[in-house]
């Protein structure tokens, strides 16, 4: 049975968004100019593909359902009470394997000594072998190390062979299209001669396919970055932790912008006692410290969560309740620094000549701003999106490492990072959850801030210009 969580429905709404966005540009060659540029940049298409492999995943995690729990003999079907998604059941064997306790990468013994019976029934101290990490090797210690080896080789073969199937079928079609053979395209695409850098983004996704199949290979029999304090497997927790974060940028992203745009087109059109008004609104709001501000709403939401428990059903719920709020406070608390740039970019925009002519000629305020305001002051809404995106998914590590981010029952880096905090201080070190976050969330934020300098680069005028005056 599908289930719609809140952050499902502005997920689904936002890609719709951007579905009717890519229409209009397609329909208008004009706006198009921008994202030919963007697309010509190799560090911003090499970010997009790894982008686009974080949001292919925060889109099967956000595909909600509840799976069958029995069928009655009279054909009715009894749904379980368990929320879960189809990520969820393509990482089904990672989320079931668990171990007792604290395992390394790639381990097949625990990481903690147990006191257990020897051959000879005696009892003593060690690290007993685990329940599914190497359980296929008769002598692990003496095997593990081929054993890995061959499962990456053939791990590396395949994805070299999957990549390569993709890249004809890709030349085939693209051949078709323009009626020329298929090794001439695929050479021009290898030396990298084509106007789109196609190679750079044939290597990003080459990078990813093999990283991905050397990850599945190794996790059918190993935990690849170990398992936590209650034996779950880090990588599943890591991958989990996607969704949030992508959530925590996109939709906050979706909230926040309305505000800025309305109040800062708004303030810069209008002047006046409107002009004061807005002003007088995003300073006060800056005055106030964001993190105060997100702690008491966090702490009234628990407190309004703890009095009504018959609204919230099941802890899945519960937790994306906590997830919106949060990425509502977040959009309230970070609006005010685009209204600002809008407001600067508008008084500029209402002065030039044709908004004079359209005023002139007795167009309203509403058509003057839908017309020629808003579509120029657009490309200030892209970079600054683009460059805060980063930003708010390192606020959600930050919030939940102080315990005031999203639900401590849902995945997230922030929480893994919190709960790697405490490991830290014990002997032995447990590391690699903290390695797992920070690989994840690195990959993650890198490329963002590169898709946000080519989107900068791409976007402003005044950077093309100047560079048009040094190649002068």
């Amino acid at each position: 049975m599908p289930v719609i969580l809140i952050t499902d429905a502005f997920f689904f709404v936002l890609i719709g968004f951007a579905a009717v966005y890519a229409m209009r540009i397609r329909r208008h060659p004009h706006l198009a100019i921008a994202w030919r540029k963007l697309v010509r940049k190799r560090s911003a298409v090499a970010a997009l593909v790894f982008l686009a492999f974080y949001f292919l995943i925060a889109l099967l995690d956000s595909m909600h359902f509840k799976p069958v729990a029995e069928r009655a003999e009279d054909g009715r079907v009894v749904y379980s009470t368990r929320v879960i998604s189809v990520l969820d059941l393509v990482l089904q064997p990672l989320k079931e394997r668990t171990e007792k306790t604290y395992s390394e990468p790639l381990a097949t013994h625990a990481y903690v000594k147990e006191i257990m019976e020897n051959e000879r029934g005696e009892l003593m101290q060690g690290y007993p072998r685990l329940a599914y990490g190497g359980r296929h090797l008769e002598d692990a210690q003496a095997s593990k190390a081929a054993d890995v080896a061959a499962t990456v080789a053939r791990s590396l073969v395949l994805g070299f062979a999957l990549t390569a199937v993709l890249f004809f079928a890709a030349c085939g079609y693209a051949s078709r299209r323009r009626r020329t053979p298929v090794w001439q395209t695929a050479r021009c695409v290898l030396r990298g001669t084509t106007d789109v850098p196609w190679r750079v983004m044939l290597a990003a996704f080459l990078f990813i396919v093999l990283t991905v199949s050397v990850f599945a290979g190794l996790s059918a029999d190993y935990h690849v970055f170990g398992t936590d304090k209650i034996g779950q497997d880090v990588l599943y927790q890591a991958v989990k932790s996607i969704r949030t974060g992508f959530l925590i940028g996109t939709l906050t992203t979706l909230i926040m912008l309305p505000f800025a745009l309305m109040l800062g087109i708004s303030a810069g059109y209008f002047l006046g006692w409107i002009d004061d008004v807005i002003q007088y609104l995003y300073t006060t709001l800056n005055s106030i410290p964001g993190v105060l501000l997100i702690a008491a709403a966090v702490l009234m939401l628990h407190l309004y969560m703890d009095q009504n428990p018959d609204q919230f059903d099941d802890l899945v719920t519960r937790a994306d309740t906590r997830l919106i709020f949060l990425c509502a406070i977040l959009g309230i608390t970070s609006w005010t620094g685009l209204c600002r740039l809008l407001r600067a970019e508008t008084l500029k925009v209402k002065e030039i000549d044709y908004v004079e002519a359209a005023r002139a000629l007795g167009a309203s305020r509403l058509r003057v701003i839908l017309r020629h305001i808003a579509p120029n002051v657009m490309h200030i809404v892209f970079i600054t999106i683009a460059l805060d995106f980063s930003g708010l998914v390192l606020a959600e590590v930050v919030l939940s490492y102080v315990n005031i981010g999203v639900d401590p029952t849902m995945h997230s880096w922030g929480n893994m990072i919190n709960g790697a905090r405490l490991e830290l201080a014990r002997e032995p070190v447990v590391w690699w959850p903290l390695l797992a976050a920070m690989v994840f969330l690195f990959v993650f934020v890198l490329c963002a801030n590169l898709f946000a300098d080519g989107i900068r680069d791409a976007f402003d005028p005044k950077l093309e210009h100047a560079r048009t005056k040094e190649r002068q």
